[in-house]
């Protein structure tokens, strides 16, 4: 539950899609539960991915993965068929790139 005197103020919102370069980066938690072989295939997938174990347990991974939306979708899919329980995504964040303010 939000509280008021947490709330951060909204200042100005740029689409930076026009406003020029830009760099854009997602955040993903993914827990993946598998054993056996799929777990072995999932630590070379996540390895592949640069993806980090946030946590481990005898039958499951929680994932960190970041990166563009399509890098996380790619890993996304790729946990799928291991055995995928839970995703939590932050959205797409953006700053532009350069010294110039937004």
């Amino acid at each position: 539950k939000a509280q008021l005197d947490r709330l951060i103020p909204v200042l100005e919102v740029s689409d930076l899609t026009i406003e020029g370069a830009y760099v854009e980066r997602e955040l993903a938690l993914i827990k993946v539960a598998c054993t056996g072989e799929k777990r072995i295939e999932a630590i070379r997938s996540a390895n592949i991915f640069r993806a980090r174990v946030v946590d481990s347990t005898q039958e499951s991974f929680v994932f960190e993965v970041t990166g563009s939306t399509d890098k996380v979708n790619a890993f996304i899919d790729l946990m799928e068929p291991l055995g995928t329980i839970n995703i939590s995504r932050t959205g797409a964040a953006a700053i532009s790139r350069g010294s110039d303010k937004i």
